[in-house]
C-alpha cells in the first residue's frame, strides 16, 4: 500500500532485502529526482528505495535542511556500514513509511558508512551522537528488510504496534509523527 508515493506498512515490500546496484544509470538518477520530492514533500530527513516500492539500494539523506533552497540530500547507491562504536545510543525515530508514531530505538552512537555517490564515486560518511547517524543506521536497515517495529524488544514491538494501529484508523500520512 502506497500513500503520497511512500510505501507503508505492513507492505511486505518493506521486509524485503535488495538488490545492489551494478550500475548508475538514467533511471537511478530519474528515482532518485522522485525520491528527492516526495522526502521533501514529507518533510522527512532520509528516505529509502524500498520505501518508493524499488528494491535496490539506494538511499537518500538530508538532516539539515530548512527550506528548498538548503534542501540537498546525500545519494548513497549501495551503503554499507564499515566501522561502529560499541556505545549506543537511544533516540526517538519516525519513519515516513510507519505514520504517525515514534519509537524510542538503541544505535550506534557513531558510525562510519561508505557509499558511492550518483558520479559513481567512493564516498565517507562520518557520523557521531546526531541526527545524521541515526538515519544512516535507520535507512540502512531499509535495504536489508528491516524496521523500526524490529529494534524494538517485544514488549515494546507490540505497543509500538498498537500505536501505528491507533495512528492509521486516526489517518496518519507519510511525514506525520506522534
Amino acid at each position: 500500500m502506497e500513500e503520497n508515493g511512500v510505501v507503508v506498512a505492513p507492505d511486505p515490500r518493506l521486509r524485503e532485502e535488495c538488490a545492489k546496484i551494478e550500475k548508475i544509470t538514467p533511471e537511478i538518477k530519474k528515482l532518485v529526482k522522485r525520491m528527492k520530492k516526495i522526502m521533501f514533500d514529507t518533510a522527512g530527513c532520509g528516505l529509502a528505495a524500498p520505501q518508493v516500492g524499488e528494491l535496490i539500494q539506494l538511499v537518500i539523506i538530508d538532516c539539515d535542511y530548512s527550506d528548498k533552497k538548503t534542501y540537498d540530500p546525500y545519494v548513497l547507491i549501495n551503503p554499507v556500514i564499515t566501522e561502529h562504536s560499541d556505545k549506543v545510543m537511544r533516540f526517538d525515530e519516525g519513519c515516513l513509511s510507519i505514520p504517525g508514531i515514534t519509537c524510542s530505538i538503541q544505535r550506534y552512537n557513531y558510525v562510519v558508512v561508505e557509499a558511492y555517490n550518483l558520479d559513481g564515486d567512493l564516498m565517507r560518511y562520518e557520523a557521531e551522537n546526531d541526527l545524521l547517524c541515526v538515519c544512516l543506521q535507520h535507512e540502512i536497515d531499509h535495504l536489508h528488510g528491516i524496521t523500526m517495529f524490529e529494534r524494538l524488544d517485544p514488549a515494546q514491538r507490540i505497543s509500538a504496534l498498537r500505536s501505528y494501529q491507533d495512528a492509521r484508523a486516526r489517518g496518519a500520512k507519510p511525514g506525520e509523527t506522534s
